[in-house]
């Protein structure tokens, strides 16, 4: 199977898919970086792992139909029948959620519907909860909304800092993310692709 990254950020789990992928705990080609920060580290990555990048400013574009089109038409080219988001710090509209309908996934640094959107964990210590931790969802219109495939718990230690927390709850995601990916993809193909 085919899978698409799409990233904002440094690229951390994109690096944990490819590591996985590398030794052979997940049993797909990741294909294709889709980033909307050209200058975003995780495009330092997919460089150096010889992995392509589609990337984009969505300034570029007069709406997110149009950017999504275009996106479109760089999954088929590398024959994508998977997306996962690893910190896309972009709604998912329609034009891709038509094409990819239950064929992507969202990885987010929260137990979900607790704390979703922007900067969770900052959230997190601010409600002065005693535990967070990490969600994999199915990616839907809404704003981390999808229905929920796993779970994993990450305390919320005295003294914390968003530092502290966010490396704890990435360890969790690098973790989680391969290994529920590989169930999806193994189920997935079981089942046949439907495109």
């Amino acid at each position: 199977m085919n899978i698409a990254v799409f990233a904002s950020g440094s690229g951390s789990n994109f690096q944990a898919l490819l590591d996985a992928e590398a030794s052979g705990k997940l049993s797909a080609a990741i294909k294709l970086l889709v980033c909307d920060k050209p200058n975003a580290f995780a495009v330092e990555r997919a460089n150096k792992a010889g992995i392509p990048v589609y990337s984009f400013n969505a300034k570029d574009f007069s709406s997110k139909e149009e950017y999504e089109r275009e996106i479109l038409v760089e999954l088929q080219k590398h024959s994508i029948d998977f997306i996962a988001l690893a910190g896309y710090m972009r709604l998912v509209g329609t034009v891709l959620l038509d094409a990819f309908e239950g064929r992507m996934v969202n990885i987010h640094p929260s137990l979900l519907p607790h704390f979703p959107g922007k900067d969770a964990v900052g959230q997190a210590l601010a409600a002065g909860v005693q535990e967070t931790g990490v969600t994999l969802h199915y990616v839907d219109s809404g704003m981390d909304t999808g229905p929920i495939i796993e779970q994993a718990v990450v305390a919320v230690l005295p003294g914390d800092t968003a530092d502290t927390l966010q490396a704890r709850i990435q360890k969790t995601e690098h973790e989680l993310y391969p290994r529920v990916l590989q169930n999806i993809i193994h189920k997935q193909m079981a089942g046949g692709i439907t495109k």
